[in-house]
């Protein structure tokens, strides 16, 4: 279907990250919630995914945003032989195994988007694309007001 699903809709074709010497190889990942429920901005969601990440390890995630309906983040690999797709399948499941609420599942679109970042200046717009999603949903006046962001590892350009 070249990259189409049924009524033109396009869907993303997840490449293998290219891993260059002395590149990073950052990935910024969106991840939505199936139906686009917000269920994730609360305290215990946030909590839950930081465990999920750092059990995690095969990736690490540095900079991300928790928004009700969806999350991003920036991600690299600490272990070159583990893809992107098994990474996030394993976080997944870590996170809806231990969902609160069974009448919530499933959580998770089949689906998410990644692209590689391939200069410095696109991780500094990513990141303030991100880190302003909360004021531009008009949850708070200030991104640095927003609860459920943070840096778990400092992945460098």
């Amino acid at each position: 279907m070249n990259g189409q699903r049924e009524g033109g809709r396009r869907h993303p074709a997840h490449p293998a990250p290219v891993l260059r010497v002395n590149h990073p190889a950052i990935v910024f990942l969106t991840m939505c919630v199936k139906g686009k429920r917000p269920l994730l901005a609360r305290d215990s969601v946030h909590a839950l995914l930081l465990r999920a990440w750092h059990s995690a390890d095969r990736w690490l995630v540095g900079r991300y945003v928790i928004m009700p309906d969806h999350v991003h983040l920036f991600c690299a690999p600490a272990d070159r032989e583990w893809r992107l797709g098994d990474w996030i399948n394993y976080w997944r499941n870590h996170v809806t195994r231990a969902w609160p609420n069974q009448h919530d599942k499933p959580i998770w679109q089949r689906d998410y988007w990644d692209t590689q970042l391939r200069r410095g200046e696109n991780y500094s717009s990513k990141w303030d694309y991100a880190r302003n999603n909360p004021v531009r949903a008009n949850l708070v006046a200030r991104a640095e007001d927003w609860p459920c962001s943070g840096e778990m590892n400092t992945l460098w350009w």
